[in-house]
C-alpha cells in the first residue's frame, strides 16, 4: 500500500492527534467509517468471537495483521509468547509504543517460523485476498505450524448483502466469488491505493481446508453472519 493510511491513523489516535475517522471505499457497498478508537478496545469490549479465539491461543502465538495491537497486547499480558505481524509500518511502530515486546513489519507469506497458534482475526480471511489465492496462503500457514498447531481464523458470509425482496439472492454465478472485494481507504485527505479483501464463508473454507489437508472445525458462530473456524494438521 502507497500510503500507510492505517498506521498513520491508530498513531495520530496513540499521540490524542485524533480529529476524524478512517472511511473506507468498498466496491459493494457505500462508503463507510472505521472508528479508531474500536481498534483500541480492551478485552470486554470485544465481541465474543475475538474473545473466544484469544481465550484459545496456546503456546507460541503469532498475531496475522495485528493493527494497533489491541489482541497482542492482551495475550501478553495473560502471558502468552506472542508476536505481532502487520505490512503496516506505522502499525509496527505503534505496537512497540504500546509496549509489545515483539513484532514484525511482513506480508505473512514473507514469514518464516513455526508457532503453536496462528492467530487471524477481523475477517482474517480478508487477508486471503481472493478465491484464487486461498490455497497458496493456507499452504504457506501450514510451513509455520508446529505439529500439533492450529489457525484461529474467522470470516464472514456477505451473502445477505444479495438478498432480494423475495428471500432469494441475485449473484451471477458466471462471475467472481460472490466474497471477492477491493476496498480503499482515506483519512485526512489521503486515499490509499485499492486492494483485494476476501470475505469467505464457512462452508468454502471447510472445502479449500480439506483441499490442503487440514481439518475446519466451526468453534462459534456471531449474530451477523460472521463465525470462528479452527485449522488444524489433518
Amino acid at each position: 500500500m502507497d500510503i500507510d493510511i492505517f498506521g498513520k491513523a491508530v498513531n495520530d489516535y496513540y499521540e490524542q492527534q485524533y480529529t476524524e475517522d478512517i472511511v473506507v471505499h468498498s466496491s459493494i457497498a457505500e462508503d463507510d467509517t472505521l472508528p479508531i478508537p474500536y481498534l483500541f478496545r480492551i478485552f470486554p469490549e470485544m465481541p465474543p468471537i475475538e474473545q473466544k479465539a484469544l481465550q484459545l491461543c496456546t503456546g507460541r502465538t503469532l498475531d496475522i495483521g495485528s493493527g494497533a495491537g489491541s489482541h497482542s497486547l492482551w495475550l501478553q499480558e495473560q502471558g502468552i509468547d506472542v508476536t505481532s505481524l502487520d505490512i503496516s509500518v506505522g502499525c509496527g511502530t505503534l505496537s512497540r509504543k504500546r509496549t509489545l515486546k515483539k513484532t514484525i513489519t511482513s506480508s505473512i507469506l514473507d514469514h518464516k517460523e513455526s508457532y503453536d497458534t496462528l492467530l487471524m482475526l477481523m475477517n482474517g480471511t480478508g487477508i486471503f485476498e481472493e478465491i484464487s489465492k486461498v490455497d497458496t496462503y493456507l499452504q504457506h500457514l501450514k510451513t509455520l505450524l508446529q505439529p500439533n498447531g492450529q489457525i484461529l481464523i474467522d470470516g464472514s458470509d456477505i451473502k445477505y448483502m444479495y438478498e432480494t425482496d423475495d428471500g432469494g439472492y441475485w449473484i451471477d454465478i458466471h462471475s467472481a466469488y460472490y466474497g471477492e472485494v477491493v476496498m480503499g481507504m482515506s483519512y485526512k485527505g489521503q486515499r490509499s491505493e485499492d486492494f483485494k479483501w476476501l470475505y469467505l464463508d464457512f462452508e468454502t473454507l471447510s472445502v479449500h481446508a480439506k483441499k490442503n489437508e487440514l481439518d475446519c472445525e466451526l468453534i462459534l458462530e456471531g449474530d451477523h453472519y460472521d463465525y470462528l473456524a479452527k485449522l488444524t494438521l489433518a
